[in-house]
């Protein structure tokens, strides 16, 4: 794991999530933590390869999941699917087990990777899946997640317990995969995704509602009802957040003055950048670093135990 970046969702050009794995061998991320509003890492929409499943510990917490808001009470656990556009809300404090995993560390074979694993990572049907109350695998995941974040350095022993969880996600999927031929995937996230790309190439710049449009070929009417309907805001409020998270990276990872961040994260000044940061952290740029550079405050808010 990047002590560097704990705490944060650090993406690529195209919007996909760079995983902070535990191991770099091994694609793998076990974290026993917790969330609260406005946090780094909450509101951040991102996609990536992995199968990332949650499970609520105390409180409750809602998972965005292509625009779609699920609810999740103490005890209830969703599953989200491969490249599927989600992110994590906290209306209050809340502990949960995530693990996040590539698929891959189940294909043993081409034989359990078409019969077992395909059909359910390439079912643009199946965005996630939601375990809770009555159902009947609730308590079996629950208790499969409990045990992870004592195993999360030991390889064979997270392969054995994905394949436990994988069965049961085969159970729930089944009603999902009827078999008959290949079902297209969504074009209006394939555009929504172009614009994430275009914004994270182009945020240091003057970006406008125009642009980031044209980047898909579409109306900026379309463009503010695809950044609403994946991310409940606008291009220029993600775009907004999307600088105040980079601001965050170069807090925690440089020495640069706050004139320097401001500069190079396409903020009109010191003043603006800071207004704005706090507006999305609750904090300012100067108390984040000052936060993040005592060793104990840290750990606290990435939720490692002091």
């Amino acid at each position: 794991m990047n002590k560097d970046v704990m705490g944060l969702i650090v993406k690529r050009d195209d919007g996909s999530e760079i995983v902070n794995y535990d191991n770099p061998s091994f694609p793998s991320y076990i974290y026993d933590g917790w969330g609260k509003p406005r946090v780094t890492w909450e509101k951040v929409p991102h996609f990536h390869e992995d199968v990332e499943i949650v499970t609520v510990k105390e409180g409750h917490m809602a998972y965005s999941v292509n625009g779609n808001e699920i609810t999740l009470n103490e005890g209830d656990t969703i599953v989200v699917n491969s490249h599927q556009i989600h992110y994590s809300i906290f209306p209050e404090p809340v502990r949960y087990v995530i693990f996040i995993i590539r698929p891959s560390v189940l294909m043993s074979s081409v034989a359990v990777e078409m019969q077992a694993i395909r059909p359910i990572i390439d079912n643009p049907e199946i965005s996630h899946l939601r375990f809770r109350g009555m159902n009947e695998y609730a308590k079996d995941v629950y208790e499969l997640m409990m045990t992870l974040p004592d195993i999360r350095h030991d390889p064979f022993q997270i392969t054995m317990q994905f394949f436990r969880l994988w069965d049961i996600i085969r159970k729930q999927a089944t009603h999902y995969m009827s078999g008959e031929g290949e079902v297209p995937s969504d074009p209006r996230m394939q555009l929504f995704k172009s614009m994430m790309h275009y914004i994270s190439l182009s945020y240091k710049g003057n970006v406008t509602l125009a642009e980031i449009a044209a980047s898909a070929n579409i109306s900026k009417s379309l463009c503010n009802a695809l950044f609403n309907q994946y991310v409940g805001e606008s291009p220029i409020s993600y775009l907004m957040h999307l600088r105040c998270r980079k601001v965050a990276e170069y807090l925690r990872s440089s020495s640069m003055s706050l004139g320097e961040i401001a500069a190079i994260t396409g903020f009109n000044g010191v003043s603006y950048m800071s207004e704005t940061f706090r507006k999305f952290f609750d904090n300012s740029p100067r108390e984040y670093r000052k936060l993040w550079l005592n060793p104990v405050a840290q750990m606290q808010n990435s939720g490692e135990e002091a």
